[in-house]
């Protein structure tokens, strides 16, 4: 849904590079004086590709490195269907290899984003726009490469830092701390020319940087900067949350379900960044891997979907909190027809030709000898909760079987979260418009909006179960665990034949093999 920003990039016409070894490539540009961008809506279309190439890959490739190498996801096989090669268990396990297809998928990904960046910026500076719209037009590039160069770091460590197109040289490896410097010293630069959302701009910014992005994404460094730099910087994540929470027009939505429906977008109040999806390609596949094909006649609508992604039972366990709204993103147990809007009826579904209802079983038995397959029957078919939390859309088509639910990368239930885990961890409760915000305080107003009852006394153990219920399948759980130090907890599942590689050096992935031959100047992270 919701093309505000993608629609866009159709009309662009340089292309972007895909690797930062790709470096041969010649600057075209059909942009000289007589028409050059001039309103917003051009410099909307010579931005475009910065979000279509975003959206091309988060919502699968990337989401994959950081769900299913987790107790959040996993994607088993079935009698051997789903089973790709083996790379879904090699995320599960840790087993990956330096040529494993989202290793080198999503660092194309990320590095190809950059370089768009990096062109568009050559692009608007050798232009004869205004310097007022320079200046604004270049802090939303400088934003976005921040954001890019943050996965790549977050999930590589250390990379090439990339500010030149085009490159000159072939890039070196720089270390995880510089790298975090200079991310950080872009996002402080470019944080006073961003738009601040106001009551009658969220349409207009939506899907785009603004103040409160870059604040989330500082706060989001500075929570993980012992993990990052070896060196803790709570209380500065406690002021960029504050930078955040005194703007008014960041508010709880009243209704969990409505953050993540088919018809989200910018009249969600908490949003702060999102990638809007549509049913064209790439779109929201969500549905698509993760449904239950059982139901979608139940459901409305007749398309051919798979049956495997799902969650772990140890996962699953931690939402059993009385009258929690989180709870009902998931498919267990007995099942019935929805009632259109995150709830459900109280008419049962049945399996085809059958009395018999479907019933998700939470449990997830592998077949004795096999690596990490369910089987295939009707009875290992309906084995694993799934995800129902980017809701079902009814108008779902064969052609794509994609979703149109945006998908949030920053909202403000983070951004509060984060916060309390600060105060947990050393830093001071500040007070934000007239309220003191304690841990208590602000995982309190995530509990009242899900209606789930109130903590007398919440400790860091139990803001990480929190987090598990508050942003399940938003892409944060290998982030979170890893900062728990928990990132090589391992749960069995019955007949498992393989077992989990728990070496720390598996908290980065490997720079992939195929951009070390291209390119010598890049060193392999320890481990591979």
């Amino acid at each position: 849904m919701k093309k505000i920003i993608i629609l866009c990039a159709a009309v662009v016409v340089i292309m972007s590079t895909y690797s930062c070894t790709k470096l041969d490539v010649p600057v075209e540009s059909q942009y000289v004086k007589s028409n050059f961008p001039v309103t917003d809506a051009d410099f909307n279309a010579l931005t475009g590709t910065i979000y279509s190439n975003l959206s091309s890959n988060y919502a699968v490739p990337y989401w994959r490195m950081q769900e299913l190498s987790t107790d959040e996801a996993i994607l088993p096989a079935r009698d051997g269907n789903f089973d790709d090669g083996g790379q879904y268990r090699q995320l599960h396990y840790h087993s990956w290899t330096v040529d494993h297809p989202n290793v080198s998928g999503v660092w194309q990904w990320g590095f190809g984003g950059i370089n768009t960046c990096n062109r568009i910026i050559s692009v608007i500076n050798g232009g004869p726009s205004p310097e007022a719209k320079k200046t604004a037009s270049i802090a939303e590039v400088r934003a976005m490469r921040a954001l890019y160069t943050y996965f790549m770091m977050d999930l590589y460590g250390n990379v090439p830092i990339i500010t030149d197109f085009p490159v000159a040289t072939l890039p070196a490896t720089q270390s995880r701390a510089k790298v975090f410097q200079y991310i950080e010293s872009e996002l402080l630069a470019v944080s006073q020319q961003l738009p601040t959302k106001t009551s009658t701009n969220a349409t207009l910014y939506y899907g785009r940087p603004t103040k409160a992005m870059a604040f989330a994404l500082l706060e989001k460094m500075y929570l993980n900067a012992e993990v990052y730099i070896g060196t803790p910087k709570y209380t500065e994540a406690v002021a960029m949350a504050d930078s955040i929470l005194k703007n008014t027009n960041y508010s709880l939505d009243a209704r969990y379900r409505d953050i993540f429906l088919p018809n989200n977008g910018p009249q969600i109040n908490e949003t702060i960044f999102a990638i809007p999806y549509d049913q064209q390609i790439p779109g929201n596949q969500f549905t698509r891997f993760g449904f239950f094909f059982y139901l979608a006649n139940a459901y409305g609508f007749n398309v051919n979907l798979s049956i495997a992604m799902s969650t772990t039972p140890e996962f699953y366990n931690r939402f059993n909190l009385p009258g929690d709204a989180r709870t009902k993103t998931w498919l267990a147990g007995a099942q019935f027809v929805p009632d259109g809007s995150g709830g459900f009826t109280s008419q049962p579904v049945y399996y085809p030709s059958t009395t018999t209802q479907v019933f998700i079983e939470p449990k997830l038995t592998l077949v004795p000898g096999k690596p990490m397959d369910l089987g295939n029957t009707i009875a290992s078919q309906s084995e694993g909760v799934r995800s129902i939390k980017y809701y079902p859309d009814p108008t779902i088509i064969q052609a794509t079987r994609l979703n149109g639910n945006d998908v949030p990368v920053f909202r403000l239930a983070d951004v509060m979260l984060m916060k309390a885990e600060a105060i947990l961890r050393g830093a001071a409760a500040t007070i934000v418009n007239g309220e003191l915000q304690t841990p208590n305080v602000l995982v309190n107003k995530i509990r009242a909006r899900a209606g789930a009852p109130a903590v007398g006394g919440i400790d860091l153990q139990g803001l990480l179960d929190e987090r598990a219920r508050e942003f399940s399948w938003e892409a944060w759980r290998r982030n979170d665990l890893i900062r728990f130090g928990q990132f090589e907890v391992e749960y069995p599942l019955p007949n498992d034949v393989l077992t989990m590689n728990k070496d720390v050096s598996r908290r980065l992935y490997p720079i992939p093999a195929a951009e070390i031959k291209l390119n010598p100047n890049l060193v392999q992270n320890p481990g591979y």
